[in-house]
């Protein structure tokens, strides 16, 4: 069996000079304080929405195909495609320059699978290609607002001498 001894109390160890030693080295060496670690920050023009522009994309698409399907009747084609292209440039606008193409594309998946041919077939017949070709370009239109506009608070922040708000 173990037996529990009571902890020994702490007490400064005795240090004894002896003559002819330096007393400076018997003190223990100065140690540097470091400022403390900061935890890296994401720059302020990143929020969550930039970068969860494809999920985003993918849920409101979904969300329209399945509400476009639920009317019960097949909806006119151009009209679909506008919808669809307002989500897009919405998206667009949130999402990160990189991301575009492929918001665009996903939003092009829903339409063209669910909306354009009923069956979740995709296919690439004028109709389809049309709709691609103006989702990208709604995606790039989308995304040149958003930087238009990240460039006009910059421009303002300059001239005022402030930090400029995040933009995203």
């Amino acid at each position: 069996m173990a037996a529990l001894h009571p902890p020994t109390p702490l007490r400064r160890p005795r240090i004894v000079h002896i003559a002819g030693f330096p007393r400076a080295a018997l003190r223990p060496p100065r140690v540097a304080l470091r400022p403390p670690r900061v935890a890296h920050r994401a720059p302020p023009t990143r929020t969550l929405a930039g970068d969860l522009a494809v999920p985003l994309g993918a849920v409101g698409a979904a969300l329209l195909a399945t509400a476009l399907l639920l009317t019960g009747q097949t909806p006119h084609t151009a009209v679909a495609l506008a919808v669809f292209t307002v989500l897009t440039v919405a998206v667009s606008a949130l999402a990160r320059p990189l991301l575009v193409p492929a918001v665009a594309l996903v939003c092009w998946l829903f339409y063209d699978g669910f909306v354009l041919n009923g069956s979740s077939d995709l296919a690439f017949q004028q109709p389809d290609r049309t709709g691609l070709l103006v989702l990208l370009l709604a995606g790039l239109a989308g995304a040149g607002c958003a930087a238009a506009v990240r460039a006009v608070r910059r421009q303002a922040a300059a001239g005022t001498g402030t930090d400029p708000a995040p933009s995203r």
